[in-house]
C-alpha cells in the first residue's frame, strides 16, 4: 500500500512536469512582436508578410484615405504614440509623417522605404501628356537616375522589383528592433521575395500583348508599374489628385483621347467618376478602374500581391475589351 508521503511527492512531480510537457508540444515561445505601425496598405501588407507568426503590424491608413495628405484621428494619433517600429513610404508621398512621427513616436524606429537599399527612384514627369520614347522600351534594367526628395514620383510600391527591396528592408529594421525574433523576420522575408519573382514574372507574360495600346489614368500614379512593364500610357486627366483640372486640361485630355487613339480611360475608386463619364463622351473610349492603393482590398499579407494583379487584370480588361 502507497503511503499518504509517497502518494504526495508523486503529485507533486506530475505537477511540476506538466507546465514541461505542455511547453513541449507547443514548441519553444517566441519573444513578443514590438508594436509596429505602417502607413498605407500595399507597405502593411509587406511588413505583415515578414511579421508572419510572430505578430500583425497595424495599419494606420485605411479603407480610401488618400496618402497624399495625413490628418490623424485621435485613435491613429495613439496608434503612432505606442509605437515601437514606424514604417512609411517616404517624404515623397506623406511629407507630414515625418513630422508626425517625431512628436507622436519620437523613440521609435522610423524606416523610410524610400531610401531603403535597392529602391529605384523616378523622377516625377512633368505635365499630364507623355509619349513613351525608345529609352523606355529598351529594357527593365534601364530607368531614371535616383532624384531629390522634392522631384520624386512616391509611388514607389509599384514595381514589384522596389517591392522586393522593401521586403527586405523591412526585415532588417525589424530584426535590429526584435533581435529574439530576428531569424523569423529573415526567413518570411525570403519566402515573400519568392513569392514577389514569381508575381512579377506572371505580371510581365499576362500584360505582354497590350504593351502598345493607349490609355489615359486618372492621376499619374502609375508609373513604377508602367516602366517596369513597359506600357504604353499616353497621359493623365490630373497631376494633382486633389485639384481640379481646368476646362483647357480637359480639352487636351480629350483631344489625345481622339487623336492618339487611346482605347481606355481609367478613373479611380477615390474620387467621383462624374468627370471620366464627361471625358469620353462621344469617342470610341472604354472606362475602367485602377487603384494605387487597393483601397477596396482587405487588409493583410495578401494584399499586395492583390494589388498588383488586380491593376494587370483591369488593364488587360479594358484594353483588349
Amino acid at each position: 500500500m502507497i503511503s499518504p508521503k509517497t502518494w504526495k511527492a508523486g503529485i507533486v512531480a506530475v505537477a511540476l512536469a506538466v507546465p514541461t510537457l505542455a511547453l513541449a508540444a507547443g514548441g519553444p515561445a517566441r519573444a513578443e512582436a514590438p508594436r509596429v505601425v505602417v502607413t498605407i496598405k500595399p507597405i502593411h501588407a509587406l511588413a505583415a508578410s515578414v511579421m508572419d507568426g510572430v505578430g500583425t503590424p497595424a495599419l494606420l491608413l485605411s479603407g480610401s484615405i488618400s496618402p497624399h495628405g495625413i490628418t490623424l484621428r485621435p485613435s491613429q494619433a495613439r496608434l503612432l504614440s505606442e509605437a515601437r517600429v514606424v514604417i512609411w513610404t517616404g517624404p515623397a508621398l506623406e511629407l507630414s509623417v515625418e513630422k508626425i512621427v517625431k512628436n507622436l513616436a519620437g523613440k521609435a524606429v522610423s524606416v523610410s522605404l524610400q531610401e531603403a537599399k535597392g529602391v529605384r527612384l523616378r523622377k516625377l514627369r512633368e505635365g499630364g501628356l507623355w509619349e513613351l520614347d525608345d529609352h523606355d522600351h529598351h529594357g527593365e534594367d534601364e530607368g531614371d537616375e535616383d532624384e531629390e526628395r522634392a522631384d520624386v514620383d512616391p509611388h514607389i510600391w509599384l514595381d514589384p522589383h522596389n517591392a522586393i527591396a522593401m521586403t527586405r528592408a523591412i526585415a532588417e529594421a525589424l530584426a535590429r528592433a526584435d533581435a529574439p525574433n530576428a531569424a523569423a523576420y529573415r526567413a518570411n522575408a525570403a519566402a515573400t521575395v519568392r513569392r514577389l519573382k514569381a508575381l512579377d514574372d506572371r505580371i510581365a507574360k499576362a500584360l505582354r500583348p497590350i504593351r502598345k495600346k493607349k490609355y489615359i489614368v486618372f492621376h499619374d500614379a502609375y508609373q513604377y508599374f508602367e516602366k517596369r512593364y513597359r506600357l504604353a500610357p499616353a497621359g493623365s486627366i490630373t497631376v494633382d489628385p486633389h485639384r481640379t483640372p481646368s476646362p483647357r486640361r480637359l480639352y487636351e485630355i480629350r483631344t489625345r483621347i481622339l487623336e492618339r487613339g487611346a482605347s481606355c480611360v481609367f478613373r479611380e475608386p477615390q474620387f467621383a467618376p462624374k468627370m471620366v463619364d464627361v471625358l469620353i463622351r462621344g469617342t470610341p473610349a472604354r472606362t475602367g478602374t485602377l487603384d494605387p492603393v487597393g483601397a477596396a482590398l482587405p487588409a493583410g499579407k495578401g494584399a499586395y500581391e492583390s494589388l498588383i494583379r488586380g491593376l494587370a487584370d483591369n488593364l488587360r480588361a479594358c484594353l483588349t475589351g
